[in-house]
């Protein structure tokens, strides 16, 4: 264990077999277990705790009772050792959970960098978040979700398992989600349907207006109804062949996934 410029509370419990990154401070009443290996320069307030075979990356930001690495919910899970890895420079904030993946799934939890995840959010067994999703208060993603770097899921939000939110996605507040979100696309409501493309999220981004313009044009084309879908996708595949937002989001498309597709209602398109 480094202990070289770290700071640890007398409360605080670590195991022997920890590994503890320089320039870290682990405040009061924390329990960090003997597999995990806390990155350089994070940051427990209090009341953490993190086991099993749990790996967190440099500048961790981490708040009171949040719970890291413990055993997935699954009932097949028979104590496995399986692991979460969660990546640079991450915000964890009060009551956020996250359990290790199953050999049933992936074997592994995964968090990319840069992400934030508000109080009470809870990631499950399998899942992949990319880097700076944000998971706002008490969202709840179920086991082998994956959602796409730069995507937003509001507060309260419900994700089916095995859902795919796609990168730049918006998914709005208390949203039941059981269908896949396409890139950029933002769904609303219960259950959640297409309401168009999170413009904003793209503007953010820093896409500029022409590569916009050509992502909603197609959008309103995937979701014409004067053709089948399949229809339109060669519509959309024949009009933009050489352009890498579209392309990317008839990629996600084509590529499938163990949900459908996320659909407008009618006189939804934008």
């Amino acid at each position: 264990m480094t202990m070289s410029e770290t700071t640890i509370h007398p409360s605080a419990v670590i195991e022997a077999g920890a590994e503890i990154g320089e320039g870290c401070e682990i405040g009061p009443f924390c329990h960090i277990g003997p597999q995990v290996r806390l990155g350089a320069r994070s940051r427990l307030r209090s009341h953490v705790v993190i086991w099993g075979n749990t790996v967190i990356g440099p500048g961790a930001q981490i708040w009171p009772f949040a719970s890291l690495g413990h055993a997935p919910q699954h009932l097949k899970y028979r104590g496995e050792d399986t692991r979460l890895v969660i990546g640079d420079n991450c915000l964890i904030r009060e009551h956020v959970t996250m359990n290790a993946g199953t050999v049933q799934g992936r074997s592994e939890t995964t968090i990319g960098d840069n992400c934030a995840f508000f109080t009470g959010a809870h990631v499950a067994h399998d899942c992949v978040v990319e880097r700076n999703v944000t998971l706002i208060n008490n969202v709840m993603l179920a086991g082998h979700c994956i959602v796409g770097e730069y995507a937003t899921v509001a507060g309260g939000s419900g994700i089916h398992q095995f859902t795919r939110i796609g990168h730049h996605a918006y998914v709005g507040g208390l949203a039941a989600v059981e269908g896949d979100v396409i890139p950029f696309g933002m769904v609303l409501g219960n259950r959640a349907y297409l309401s168009g493309l999170n413009v904003i999220g793209m503007k953010r981004a820093g896409f500029d207006r022409h590569a916009i313009r050509n992502v909603r044009r197609a959008y309103r084309m995937l979701f014409s109804d004067d053709l089948t879908f399949k229809e339109n996708m060669d519509e959309v595949q024949s009009e933009f062949p050489e352009d890498p937002l579209v392309q990317d989001l008839m990629g996600f498309i084509r590529s499938g996934g163990d949900r459908a597709l996320c659909f407008p209602r009618h006189s939804q398109l934008s």
